[in-house]
């Protein structure tokens, strides 16, 4: 019989919202608790989902009754609330990216492995059903070998989106801007759809916003190992927003993504659709508006799935390394105006 999965909520800002709900959607998994400094936010969340809420670090970590957290803080915290998670034998949940550097990235890694707890990281958007099947027609040799890819993420956030948490844009809490918050999911998408990555060429830049360390545009090349070509370009400063898109270039056909809604055209075929099922935001204009809980009750329920069975999570602490190393990779080269070889990034 499957054990239900007791799951505590560290940090109680906008995303942990979606952790919760998610949760209580999901098989086999309960919102047990929540944590935060803030004894407002953590009252409300608390009352809110009718749970355990915590100020107190210890008394929420030591409760013998929690499995697992999910950790809903600045990314540039992950590594101080997981390592003691694990320490105290708890497994790991966090919201992407899994840090804001590679060393404090593996860091959490090692800890959960010495630990001997799971570590997943939330890139809901590989378990939307359109998503999953396109990956599977991928694999099948749809459209043949693939060779050309882009994807454009040209969205946009006022200067009030900033200016609203003092986290937002910096390196040390955001690990930069548009490509490491809003572009990361994208970019999880390409090299999970592609493969590694070889090489990253990339530039970036701050055009409309103000007070801010990271970038609000930025652009990249990519070549991954298998020798395909990709761009990637990104923006918060879009007026106004659009859609996200990625094209799959391949020797038999087109894959064309405009937002979750894919079409295949293929050489002497009709055209193949896989409509999204439930229509959704995008986020291109509003972090969370119009956002279905969907995808990531879906993953949640992968993550118990894991757990129970003692499997490696999807998706583990070491394969959203892979995301986050190309975003850092793009900083570097752009920083330092040289193309970056991602294995000796990588050592």
């Amino acid at each position: 019989m499957k054990q239900k999965i007791k799951i505590g909520i560290v940090g109680c800002g906008t995303i942990a919202d979606i952790h919760a709900q998610a949760i209580r959607q999901s098989e086999n998994a309960e919102l047990h608790s929540v944590f935060s400094r803030n004894s407002k936010n953590t009252k409300k969340c608390g009352e809110k989902y009718n749970v355990k809420w915590f100020t107190n670090w210890e008394s929420f970590i030591s409760d013998s009754e929690l499995d697992a957290v999910s950790i809903c803080t600045p990314s540039g915290n992950h590594l101080d609330y997981g390592e003691k998670a694990a320490e105290a034998g708890k497994h790991v949940i966090v919201e992407k990216p899994i840090e804001v550097t590679l060393t404090r990235a593996t860091s959490l890694i090692e800890k959960c492995k010495t630990a001997g707890v799971k570590l997943a990281v939330i890139y809901q958007s590989r378990f939307t059903r359109e998503m999953e099947e396109l990956k599977n027609q991928l694999t099948n040799k749809k459209i043949g070998r693939v060779f050309m890819a882009d994807a454009t993420i040209k969205w946009f956030r006022n200067q009030e989106y900033y200016d609203g948490g003092v986290w937002r844009g910096t390196f040390k809490l955001d690990g930069g801007g548009v490509l490491i918050n809003q572009a990361i999911h994208t970019i999880d998408l390409l090299q999970w759809f592609l493969g590694d990555v070889d090489t990253v060429y990339g530039k970036i830049g701050t055009f409309t916003h103000t007070n801010i360390e990271g970038e609000d545009n930025a652009v990249a090349v990519l070549r991954f190992k298998n020798g395909a070509l990709a761009t990637i370009q990104a923006s918060t400063s879009v007026v106004p927003a659009q859609p996200r898109k990625i094209n799959l270039h391949g020797e038999k056909g087109t894959v064309e993504i405009i937002d979750n809604d894919v079409k295949f055209f293929v050489e002497g075929e009709s055209q193949m659709e896989i409509p999204e099922i439930e229509k959704q935001s995008s986020g291109a204009d509003s972090p969370l508006a119009g956002f279905s809980i969907e995808p990531h009750k879906k993953q949640f329920e992968a993550i118990v799935e894991a757990i129970n069975l003692n499997q490696e999570p999807p998706v583990s602490g070491s394969d959203s390394l892979k995301s986050l190393a190309i975003v850092l990779a793009v900083y570097k080269s752009a920083k330092t105006n040289t193309e970056i070889k991602m294995d000796d990034f990588l050592d």
